[in-house]
């Protein structure tokens, strides 16, 4: 015999036909929140790579392309930020590795390849030729920085010649803040003395997470060969 009445049924119907909880909303926010986080955390790590690759190739094959037009601005022409102005080699890193090196340090900049430091000489001229690179994210040019040896070799391609430098204080030995600038200068540490030699400084993150360290190696320059 069913007793339930008109009302009941009414009482019930509204009870199922309730909406989410906010437990339930919450759940769904935070599912939601974290999706976007590692998607976050892939396109930075992964991402970015692919991206900055791809500009690196396409900074490159633009470089030596402006090597081959007479009509191209020439190596020693005004410094424009972003512009490429020569091809990093390290032999350490394998056959195939060539960045190119870009004029300034901002972030678009070092997305597209190695930045030099505004400070910085020409490559092979007397004083420091100061370079950076990301270690991780953006084409990670400087991923392997930390394997350097002494005696490595770093060649640095310009218009008109092929600069080598030789290892000689390996980026494990040296970590400094990124504030110390010391390492920027002519004569690294040594402001007010004049530079009697040509260098070449790398500086990178220490850490594979954003960090204030950097490792820094120091290299002088052993050939000049002209193209």
């Amino acid at each position: 015999m069913n007793t339930m009445t008109a009302g009941t049924r009414k009482r019930r119907s509204r009870r199922t036909r309730r909406g989410p909880s906010i437990l339930g909303v919450l759940g769904v926010l935070l599912i939601i929140g974290g999706l976007v986080a590692i998607g976050w955390v892939g396109w930075q790590y992964w991402g970015t790579n692919i991206t900055s690759r791809q500009a690196f190739d396409e900074e490159t094959r633009g470089l030596r392309d402006a090597w081959q037009d007479p009509a191209a601005e020439p190596a020693d022409g005004p410094r424009i930020p972003g512009d490429a102005i020569a091809l990093l080699r390290i032999p350490a890193f394998g056959d195939d590795y060539e960045v190119p090196i870009l004029w300034g340090i901002d972030d678009p900049t070092l997305e597209r390849g190695v930045g030099m430091y505004p400070s910085a000489v020409m490559p092979g001229e007397i004083g420091n030729f100061s370079v950076a690179g990301h270690r991780v994210t953006r084409g990670e040019p400087f991923r392997r920085l930390l394997e350097l040896q002494t005696g490595d070799e770093v060649i640095v391609e310009t218009r008109d010649a092929i600069h080598t430098y030789a290892i000689n204080t390996t980026p494990t030995e040296l970590t400094v803040q990124d504030t110390e600038s010391w390492v920027l200068d002519p004569v690294p540490g040594k402001p007010d003395q004049e530079p009697t030699e040509s260098i070449v400084t790398l500086t990178t993150c220490q850490d594979l997470f954003r960090s204030p360290d950097r490792s820094v190696a120091f290299g002088h320059l052993i050939s000049t060969q002209p193209k």
